[in-house]
């Protein structure tokens, strides 16, 4: 009787570490130095992408010149963004990232969006852009960003970019999963782009960043 319920109290301790480890998990780990998608074999479904035979892995699986140029900004946001993963990048597969290029004209802005399986490290390359949160709180956390500075915007949360200088402004980002997943508040909320709410809900994110822009960090547009 004690041997029967030492085990189950063993299996119950597994089974606990095991759906501890994989609630708290984010992309599963790497178990091979390299793993390129296999791009050409796409039969099978799996969490992640198949690994190419090694014999066939080059150099070439761990470049991308796919943020090279900028996207087309001509619409309702005047901004781009471009976010590569490893069904478009092999290499990036199995290691958990994903990166991205977004371009944003004068008075444009990236609308209010999240990633639901990854945080975002971004980069202003160029412009001046100001980059903001929401939290499960509905506290705002936005800043002024220079060239040069680097924001971040956890996991899941709501954010959005809004160009806050004179020329086009350029962001990279990157995320730490190899498909970190979009949702937009656009997309079926206020569909069409060009309707009276997504126009009243512009207007009022260009608002309340204005208003803010007399409380932070004004002497960063000192250059």
């Amino acid at each position: 009787m004690k041997n029967s319920n030492l085990s189950l109290g063993i299996a119950f301790l597994l089974r606990f570490c095991i759906c501890t480890k994989l609630c708290c998990a984010g992309d599963v780990d790497n178990l091979h130095d390299i793993c390129p998608t296999d791009t050409k074999d796409q039969r099978i479904f799996i969490n992640g992408f198949l690994c190419k035979n090694p014999a066939n892995i080059t150099a070439s699986d761990f470049k991308s010149s796919l943020l090279n140029h900028g996207g087309d900004t001509d619409n309702f946001y005047r901004s781009f963004m471009n976010i590569i993963t490893a069904a478009e990048f092999p290499g990036l597969n199995t290691l958990g990232l994903s990166a991205s290029r977004t371009d944003i004209e004068d008075d444009g802005m990236v609308a209010p969006h999240a990633h639901p399986r990854a945080s975002e490290m971004m980069f202003v390359s160029t412009g001046v852009v100001i980059a903001g949160f929401v939290d499960s709180n509905n506290q705002v956390f936005q800043k002024v960003l220079n060239e040069g500075d680097v924001f971040v915007f956890p996991r899941g949360l709501l954010h959005f970019c809004f160009n806050a200088g004179l020329e086009s402004a350029t962001i990279f980002s990157v995320l730490n999963s190899q498909n970190p997943g979009l949702i937009t508040m656009s997309g079926s909320m206020f569909a069409p782009n060009d309707s009276k709410a997504m126009k009243m809900l512009m207007k009022k994110l260009f608002s309340l960043s204005s208003l803010d822009l007399g409380r932070i960090d004004m002497n960063l547009f000192s250059n």
